[in-house]
């Protein structure tokens, strides 16, 4: 699953500043060829970056109608658009391009749910929230109220692994009640000395905001947890 940056890239900052100088009537210098830092090789390491950055996001646009802004811009000619307006049309265009790509990330998260639901050994709930058994233990199975602790890896569906208490060399412990839905109610379906692996759609996890940079928004989790205790508190 492919997902769009979430915070504002070189490439439409750049385009920004492009534009910005139509209000000022600044014409722009040509820098040095040699010598200083925008010389032949940091303009050409700036393409690079702003060339990358479009790709990554999957970003298409008229190279044509890109070149003549940026030329009447930096020459301080007469633009289509002042800055305000130029900065409105970016903000529209990327917010159009977010919905777009986070629509499709919503539908895979489903699509990846459905599929794996028809795989042996998977049991879904009514929920939604799926697990397979690894490995099934005798001791007693916690409630919403209790504090546990555990060993466990986070995945997305792409094996990116997010999390992980056995990569600290440290088991958690947490308050069923103070976690995802999905952690809240599968824990509740262990015993103790349990391996279950879980696979939690985002609406049972961190939704449409998605958790810091490395869960997107609408993306299913995959956890394999082990329940080694019920903490007495």
């Amino acid at each position: 699953m492919k997902y769009i940056r979430k915070v504002p890239f070189a490439a439409l900052f750049l385009c920004v500043l492009v534009l910005g100088a139509c209000n000022r009537g600044e014409k722009a210098a040509s820098p040095p060829l040699d010598g200083d830092v925008f010389g032949k090789d940091a303009s050409y390491a700036l393409g690079m970056s702003l060339g990358s950055d479009l790709k990554v996001n999957n970003i298409l646009f008229d190279m044509d109608e890109f070149i003549q802004g940026f030329k009447q811009a930096s020459a301080g000619e007469k633009t289509r658009f002042d800055t305000g307006e130029a900065e409105m049309i970016i903000q529209a265009a990327y917010s159009a391009m977010m919905d777009k790509q986070y629509e499709k990330n919503r539908q895979a998260g489903i699509d990846f749910m459905v599929e794996n639901s028809r795989k042996p050994g998977i049991i879904t709930t009514s929920s939604g929230l799926q697990y397979e058994i690894i490995s099934e233990g005798t001791g007693a199975k916690p409630t919403a109220d209790d504090v546990v602790r555990v060993n466990y890896e986070g995945t997305l569906t792409d094996g990116t692994v997010f999390d992980s208490s056995y990569q600290r060399g440290q088991p958690a412990e947490f308050p069923l009640s103070h976690v995802i839905s999905g952690w809240t109610e599968g824990i509740q379906l262990m015993r103790v000395g349990s391996v279950y692996r879980f696979y939690i759609p985002s609406d049972l996890a961190y939704g449409s905001r998605g958790a810091g940079q490395m869960i997107p928004p609408h993306a299913p989790l995959i956890f394999e947890v082990e329940l080694l205790s019920i903490l007495d508190y």
